[in-house]
């Protein structure tokens, strides 16, 4: 006889709370449940009010977001081939961007219908977080399909985003599969950047900021800047990138004097001398309040803070930081200047960061042009039924004459 298949445990949603569903977006909140549930992870069938299929979800108990949708195709098993075949399209969607980089985001989460998983590719090594108890569950099968798709031996897990406890998962960081160098050294755009696996910020570096840091010496090398402030620096791409343009000076500025370190140590490696690069410890802020007073200008300034809005209920408060330090940048900035000024925060919109920088702008008796709107570099694509995949927003300012 044929073996019995596993009863498959419901979740049934409130009336009127299937719309977003059948839109595609993956959440399903706390409130939009009428019943049912599962362990942690567990996958659970997703049915409208009337009982309709709508999709299959990894259940979390303890999260807000109470499932994330794997599949809304009611003939898909969620098993160990699922996700083979989900990290295989994932790899094979980067294979066809052009990236000049040995460095690449192969799997981004909600993005890649693999809802808190991101997966990065820093040469042969790779670099996994699972945010989700759904990921959780499916940690071993997620590994072997990353290995075998990608040929490599190696996984360091750096399960230590907060969302994890928010899932009610406790922090896990060290070698999943293999063994290997923590301290690495990626390439782009022929530059080359360390950074360190398994203490650096998210997975070990900013791998997003890939175009806008080309962009950005390209700027630099067509205003012709010489004096160039790069704020929020964390390891140094931005000033490795002015200094390729041939920037005659960069001043950077981190609150960590590890990633200064790190930072120096890049423009080092990238063949520049000591003497055209500054490495200040000390609060933004503060710093760009100093310059103003002292008289000191810039040609160009890249402000990339830390997310100060993960949610909109932080809105107002990162709308007004977010303020300050563009209205103190724009002052220093010098006339045909150019800013880069960034909000990684999901919880400001990119309509709501473009009126804080021309408020900024007014403040500070500046006006200027925006010549670019920047995002995520391409392997971190964003959706059409999934706008919360935008979190990333620049602008670029050139200051009027």
């Amino acid at each position: 006889m044929p073996a019995t298949m596993p009863v498959m445990k419901t979740l049934r949603l409130r009336e009127g709370k299937e719309r977003s569903l059948l839109r595609k977006h993956p959440w399903i909140f706390e409130s939009a449940i009428a019943k049912g549930g599962g362990d942690s992870g567990e996958t659970v069938r997703v049915e409208g009010h009337a009982g309709q299929f709508l999709g299959w979800g990894a259940f979390s108990p303890q999260s807000r977001i109470r499932a994330r949708i794997w599949s809304f195709e009611e003939g898909d098993r969620i098993d160990a081939a699922f996700f083979s075949t989900r990290i295989r399209a994932a790899i094979a969607a980067r294979a066809r961007l052009s990236i000049d980089s040995d460095s690449l985001r192969l799997v981004h989460g909600e993005s890649d219908g693999l809802p808190g998983l991101i997966v990065d590719r820093y040469g042969d090594t790779l670099v996994a977080q699972f945010g989700s108890a759904g990921c959780e569950r499916w940690k071993d099968a997620i590994a072997d399909a990353l290995l075998a798709h990608t040929g490599l031996d190696k996984i360091y897990e750096r399960s230590d985003a907060s969302s994890r406890g928010l899932e009610g998962l406790d922090t896990r960081v060290g070698w999943l599969r293999g063994q290997g160098e923590v301290a690495l050294v990626l390439r782009e755009h022929g530059w080359q950047l360390g950074l360190d696996i398994a203490q650096g910020h998210k997975t070990g570096y900013y791998l997003d900021q890939r175009d806008s840091r080309q962009r950005f010496a390209q700027y630099v090398q067509r205003l012709q800047s010489q004096r160039v402030l790069n704020c929020y620096c964390y390891t140094g791409g931005f000033s490795v990138a002015a200094l390729i343009a041939g920037a005659a000076h960069v001043t950077s500025i981190d609150s960590s004097a590890p990633a200064l370190t790190l930072a120096a140590s890049n423009v080092a490696r990238n063949g520049f001398a000591a003497e055209r690069a500054e490495f200040v410890d000390a609060d933004v802020n503060a710093s760009l309040r100093r310059f103003a007073k002292e008289g000191r200008r810039f040609d160009a300034i890249v402000l990339d803070p830390p997310k100060l809005a993960p949610t909109i209920a932080h809105a107002e408060r990162a709308a007004r930081a977010y303020k300050d330090i563009n209205r103190l940048a724009l002052q220093i900035l010098e006339p045909q200047g150019v800013l880069f000024t960034f909000s990684c925060s999901g919880g400001i919109s990119a309509d709501l960061f473009h009126k804080i920088v021309a408020s900024a702008g007014a403040d500070a008796g500046v006006d200027g042009f925006i010549s670019e709107r920047l995002g995520a570099a391409p392997d971190h694509p964003m959706t059409l039924n999934f706008p919360e995949g935008e979190y990333l927003k620049g602008l670029v300012v050139v200051r009027k004459a």
